[in-house]
């Protein structure tokens, strides 16, 4: 392959399923060797994770660091210190970050309830954003991302990092390629064992934490140890459950593969299967999308004992493929063994991806804009909410609205909790 086949390859698959050309940002990066200022808010798991990767990257600088958890502060701020040598700003209001105007960038790694106002404040702040997965909360607030991050010009960028992975880039450039024939089902399976969370009573929030600030958008509530700082996920006013939390991830890879956008019919299924606690969202789900042409995607979160593997499976009419994260097996026609290695592409640096996009001004080289990552977030909200009204849901792609269902509809949004909100004109 060409190194200008490969080119028009990644393009090609970064834009498919948006349904419109990605133009460029109005500017380039100063200087080659100019310093990236950055912000990391939210410095749990990821957030420190970013911290670590970001700490050995030339002439980029993290400036600062913002997180209602005192203790994160304080402990993140001495990391980042000890190896880099330089402190960065530790503050718990995002809203400071977004005002300082020597910040060139954030990486948000908060909870997903806040996912979507930090990245439009970041835009309107002039500011590009990295949005770790699933990047937004609900459907209508992820439309508005995409729409900030064009009218403001900024880039952009969805945490579904396995868009950079070798093997991974290798199996979609097959499938585009044809080499299965034309794919009319796409299976993926993740699988994430998950205990039970027990239950944890109301209570004050402790001294160390700005409730006021972690809550932030979602609606108002007590404080309880449930929440803070994981088990948020399995909340539907916090998190979106499995299915956003890790089976984006898998969900992504297999509508990329597709070339599709949303489908028009929605039925999930599933539940909370070996104990009874807390949490709201599913341990275990199915969920079917069918789109206009009859093509279907099935995807499954296991969250119990299993002895299968996460990966992909794509049926095509000249064969069908069977991938991981780290194979690729590939079986043509009725043959039962699988055809000779296909190889590989070279691995592309997620987080290092989004510094260069934003040096060159041009969206088009991102391994996961923030339109592509939106589409594949959205999909995982359809799911929930067909499992939360436990129907089977038609869908208007174009108005992203279901067809004759109030109660679907009410669920494509929240209320809002002033001052925390999503405006209608971003």
């Amino acid at each position: 392959m060409t190194k200008i086949e490969r080119r028009s390859f990644l393009r090609r698959s970064a834009t498919a399923a948006v349904g419109t050309s990605l133009i460029g940002t109005s500017r380039s990066w100063a200087g080659a060797n100019d310093r990236i200022r950055v912000a990391i808010i939210g410095m749990g798991v990821r957030g420190g994770q970013h911290a670590q990767s970001v700490g050995r990257m030339k002439d980029i600088e993290i400036a600062a660091i913002c997180d209602p958890d005192e203790r994160r502060l304080a402990d993140w701020a001495a990391k980042i210190e000890a190896s880099t040598g330089r402190k960065p700003a530790a503050v718990a209001d995002l809203r400071k970050v977004m005002d300082d105007k020597n910040i060139d960038a954030v990486m948000i790694t908060t909870c997903n309830h806040w996912h979507a106002l930090s990245a439009i404040y970041a835009c309107q702040a002039k500011k590009h954003a990295y949005v770790e997965k699933p990047v937004t909360h609900n459907l209508s607030e992820g439309r508005k991302m995409v729409e900030a991050s064009r009218k403001y010009d900024r880039i952009v960028q969805g945490g579904t990092q396995r868009r950079g992975f070798g093997r991974i880039r290798k199996a979609v450039q097959l499938i585009h390629d044809g080499l299965i024939g034309d794919v009319y089902w796409a299976k993926w399976l993740q699988i994430g064992f998950r205990d039970s969370i027990g239950f944890k009573q109301p209570t004050t929030p402790p001294p160390w934490l700005h409730w006021d600030l972690w809550r932030g958008p979602a609606p108002e509530q007590p404080y309880h140890e449930n929440l803070v700082h994981y088990n948020w996920h399995w909340f539907w006013d916090f998190g979106n459950g499995e299915m956003g939390n890790n089976g984006i991830h898998y969900l992504d890879i297999a509508r990329w593969a597709l070339n599709k956008g949303l489908p028009t019919r929605i039925h999930s299924v599933g539940g909370r299967f070996g104990y009874k606690d807390q949490g709201q969202t599913p341990n275990t789900q199915i969920a079917t999308f069918t789109y206009d042409d009859g093509t279907i995607m099935t995807g499954e979160i296991r969250g119990w004992y299993t002895t299968d593997e996460s990966g992909w499976q794509f049926y095509g009419t000249k064969g069908h493929m069977h991938m991981t994260d780290s194979k690729i097996e590939v079986f043509l026609g009725s043959n039962r063994k699988p055809e000779p290695d296909m190889g590989t592409l070279p691995q592309i640096a997620h987080d290092a991806n989004f510094f260069e996009a934003i040096r060159k001004g041009d969206r088009s080289i991102q391994t996961a804009d923030i339109a592509e990552t939106y589409l594949s977030t959205a999909m995982c909200e359809l799911a929930n909410i067909s499992y939360r009204v436990g129907r089977e849901l038609r869908f208007d792609p174009k108005t992203e609205r279901f067809i004759g269902d109030d109660e679907a509809n009410q669920l494509r949004t929240r209320k809002p909790t002033p001052p925390f909100v999503v405006p209608e004109t971003v």
